[in-house]
Parts: structure tokens; sequence; C-alpha cells
């Protein structure tokens, strides 16, 4: 049997949502049973309205809740009664349990699983990486990292592609992931002083397919499998890219009202425009894993809805089952890496 444990409160739309997103991916996969970590009574309502199997499901009551208003540290310090703090405790102390997901804040669910689940030995920093869609059907692009650590140092991003390469090749089944350094510039002096740093170490790297430089409008174009870059700059290209896709959206549909001819247009278009929008919705992917920490933590979108839940929860068993910490500990533990940083 699997195990892993889902914090239900936090989110936006908690604790239906996630618990709902449990049901979904225990009927995926036979052999799951999914801990859940809030308020018993609601969210076993919630598992009893949607006719769940409750002999798939633990329930580990949890009174308090942890917000984005909370101080991160203070919080998952002092608030112990929280669902975070106790599905973070669960997934620390229980060996049979594979990971973790949360939808809650992301400082809260970064500082406990750093503080409390520890790094993976030899990692510098754990790293945020989302999976992205690509103009093609079969690509998809990683982003390490999107948020996690706003000020990095080179060996950090060094850590970051081995990290994400690792993750790439093992559990997205690219065979030899093309692995690109985030800059103003694809020229190869580019960027700033972290890039400059960095990019003779990864190029020197033969675990690493390092390609070079990529410009932050190229994110979506399929030609890379991971970006390195530090959080600042990973989660600015980020929500830029949701930014423009959500008013790119609007702005087609807005237009298709205004215009008759485009309205026809659109009820022929009907399929394409349903088959993009699924694309792009980030409901339809898992979150964001956090690499490096001992056990797989993956961050669920704030305002996640069911299926997005069921993808995180389905991700970190296939993260857990590719052995993705014990293989991110040997590759990390591999390389030597000395960087003049003045």
């Amino acid at each position: 049997m699997i195990t892993v444990v889902l914090d239900a409160y936090g989110a936006d739309y908690s604790p239906t949502e996630p618990v709902k997103g449990a049901i979904l991916a225990v009927k995926e996969n036979a052999d799951l049973h999914v801990t859940i970590t809030g308020k018993k009574d609601e969210i076993k309502k919630v598992l009893v309205e949607n006719k769940a199997d409750l002999n798939r499901f633990t329930i580990i009551d949890a009174t308090d809740v942890i917000t984005n208003l909370d101080v991160p540290t203070v919080a998952i310090k002092q608030k112990t009664e929280s669902s975070l703090y106790k599905a973070i405790e669960e997934v620390r102390t229980n060996n049979d349990v594979y990971g973790l997901v949360s939808g809650g804040s992301t400082g809260a669910v970064l500082t406990g699983a750093f503080l409390r689940i520890g790094r993976i030995r030899g990692v510098s920093r754990p790293a945020l990486c989302p999976i992205l869609p690509t103009i093609y059907d079969d690509r998809q692009v990683a982003l390490v990292d999107s948020g996690a650590n706003i000020d990095c140092k080179p060996i950090n991003l060094v850590h970051f592609a081995i990290m994400g390469n690792a993750y790439v090749k093992n559990v997205l089944k690219v065979s030899n992931p093309r692995v690109a350094l985030l800059s103003n510039g694809t020229e190869d002096k580019k960027g700033n002083d972290l890039v400059h740093t960095t990019f003779p170490v990864l190029k020197e790297m033969p675990e690493i397919n390092f390609i070079g430089n990529m410009e932050a409008r190229d994110l979506l174009f399929g030609d890379v499998d991971l970006v390195v870059t530090d959080g600042f700059a990973g989660n600015v290209l980020l929500k830029s890219t949701e930014g423009a896709i959500s008013a790119f959206q609007k702005i087609l549909k807005s237009k298709v009202k205004k215009s008759l001819t485009a309205l026809v247009g659109a009820i022929f278009m009907k399929k394409v425009f349903k088959q993009l929008k699924q694309k792009l919705d980030y409901n339809n992917r898992p979150g964001a894993v956090l690499l490096g920490t001992k056990k797989v933590v993956v961050k669920a979108h704030g305002s996640a809805k069911a299926n997005c839940f069921k993808e995180c929860i389905l991700q970190v068993v296939k993260m857990a089952e590719a052995n993705i910490c014990k293989i991110i500990e040997e590759e990390v533990s591999k390389v030597e890496v000395n960087i003049n940083e003045e």
C-alpha cells in the first residue's frame, strides 16, 4: 500500500477541493491510501457526500490552520495543531509515507519541509520546480527555482541543475534533458554576475546536457526541458507567463464576443479552443515539486481545484517510486564544484 499525506486546509477551496482530489487519486491508483490532515468532521463530510471508500483514507484531526497572513517560521513553531504541521510531522515520522501535498501557504510549506523534514545530504538548498506546457503536445518544461530561494549563489544554481535534471530524466522520462540557464540574452557573455559564474560550471559538467542561456520569451517554445535560475527571477518568470496566458484568454474571449464573424468562427473552433484551455489550465498539471528534501513534497496552487490535487498526489507516487530523493543524493555527491565567486 502506498501512503501520501494531504494537508486539506490553507488553500482557497479547502477542504472540499483537496479532499475531492484525494478521492479522484485513489480511484486511479488501487494501491493508494491517503492520510488527510485537518478538521475531522468537515473532511469526513466531504468523503461521505462524494461516496468515497472510507477504508482508503485516514483522517488526522487538526483544529488550526496556517494562513498566508502568518509568518512561516513562527507558524511552523507555534501552530502545532495546524493541518500543515501535523501533515509534515506524519511525513517526517512515518517511514511508510511517500510524501506530502499541500495547497497552503508556500512560505510555511517550504519552511516546514526544510526545518522538519530536512534537506538531502549534500544539497545546499531545496528548490521549487513546477512543470509548464509548451507549444508541443509531447513536451513540457520544468523551471527550477520558481520562488524558494530569492538570493542565490552559483553553487545553489548548480545544485538546482543537478536536481532538476534528475527529476526530468527519472520522473518526466526525458532521456537526455536539455538544460538552459535563464538570462537576458542567449549569448554566452550575457547575464549578471550570478549567471556569468554559473555558466562555465554547467558547461563543463558531463552529467548535464547544458545548451547555454535562454531568454524568458522562449520558455514555452519546447526547445528546453529544464530552465535553471534563482528563485526571484524564476518566480517573476512563472507569474509573468501565467499572467500573459490569462490575459491572452480574456482578450480572445472579449474580441470574439464583439464580432459576429468571430462568433460564427468560434463555433467551428470550439473543439480547438477547448483543447487549448485544457492545455493551459494549471488544474490539469501537478503543482511545483520541492526538490532537495528527504521526502517528496508537492506544493499545489493556492486556488487549485480537485483535479490539480489529484495530479499532485499521483506525482508524489511517481517521484517516490522513481526513488528520486536517493537519486538526487547520489547525483549531488558525485559532483565536486570549485567556484570562484569573487
